[in-house]
């Protein structure tokens, strides 16, 4: 713009909507450069610490949940993902996505067979469930022994 040029009315509101595009043309583009909230490595293995520890809980007899320790966990990732500049919809559509929940819970379910643990065998999740507790891993801290 030249310094002292008067701009009409019209050439404002054409101004302004072209600095209205550019703003949105950049928002736009940090949104795809961020990567995926699936990507996001500390959110999946916060995912499936919280999936690895339910599914321990659920076989395990001798296992209960902290659960508001779990909450508190839980709420922690929600936290840390709006830090990463996510919102609170892609959050909650990432979390509700039937394929992402497939992955994290196969990931738990690898993690526990690398253990020893065997789907058609519940009491072989015990003995994980216990050591995780004794170690005060980040799973074992969602978990209590009954």
């Amino acid at each position: 713009m030249i310094a002292g040029a008067v701009i009409s009315p019209g050439g404002r509101a054409a101004a302004l909507a072209a600095t209205l595009a550019l703003a949105a043309a950049a928002t736009a583009e940090g949104a795809e450069a961020r990567p995926a909230l699936g990507e996001q490595t500390e959110i999946v293995e916060g995912l499936q610490v919280i999936a690895t520890a339910n599914m321990i809980r659920k076989q395990c007899p001798r296992i209960e949940a902290r659960m508001l320790t779990a909450y508190g966990y839980m709420r922690g990732l929600k936290s840390r993902a709006s830090q990463l500049g996510y919102s609170d919809a892609e959050i909650r559509a990432f979390v509700e996505d039937k394929a992402e929940k497939a992955r994290v819970e196969g990931a738990a379910r690898d993690w526990l067979a690398a253990r020893g643990v065997r789907r058609d065998r519940p009491e072989s999740y015990c003995p994980v469930g216990l050591a995780e507790i004794r170690a005060r891993t980040e799973i074992g801290r969602l978990l209590r022994a009954r």
